[in-house]
């Protein structure tokens, strides 16, 4: 049974005059009021939570609520432990790079894509070099082309103002 994320009313909070109740097992109990219900939770040493207030009678629960609490920490405490960050690494290139510049830049790129790193591949045109964007497109596909190992195009190059950019994402394995 799910419950929802906004903060749940639980014991003398509770002030309904019919409830349905559900046991700590998940067996139904039946309806009552919520007078009743609490001091059958307290019999039992535990706490009385409404988890469905939008329903007809409301549904309340007997169950431990510090416990619930903890073990809902613990999972999104989890959840986020096993969430992986993907980094964006950038690399800039110039319209006249030499061929040696060229596979160092290459080198980096590749061993950023290996570690699972997206990578921003960036040609800067400077002065009257931007009327040659066609050197800049071509270096780009060169550049894909010399990676194609360790990572695919993910967006290809887009001229935007003096740089053209394109992105390269890690081949899953």
């Amino acid at each position: 049974m799910t419950i929802s994320k906004n903060e749940l009313q639980i014991n003398e909070q509770i002030r309904d005059a019919q409830i349905r109740l559900v046991g700590p097992d998940g067996s139904q109990l039946g309806l009552m009021d919520a007078k009743s219900a609490q001091k059958m939770a307290n019999e039992k040493g535990m706490d009385l939570v409404k988890i469905a207030p939008q329903a007809k009678p409301p549904v309340c629960k007997i169950m431990d609520y510090g416990k619930y609490k903890f073990e809902l920490a613990k999972r999104e405490k989890e959840n986020r432990k096993n969430q992986k960050t993907v980094a964006i690494k950038e690399v800039q290139l110039s319209p006249s790079i030499d061929t040696n510049d060229f596979n160092t830049k290459c080198r980096h790129a590749m061993k950023f894509l290996q570690h699972g790193d997206k990578v921003k591949v960036m040609v800067r045109f400077r002065g009257r070099e931007v009327s040659h964007s066609e050197i800049g497109a071509s270096l780009l596909e060169r550049f894909a082309e010399q990676i194609k190992e360790a990572g695919s195009v993910e967006r290809p190059a887009k001229l935007e103002g003096r740089n053209m950019t394109m992105f390269l994402a890690p081949i899953s394995k």
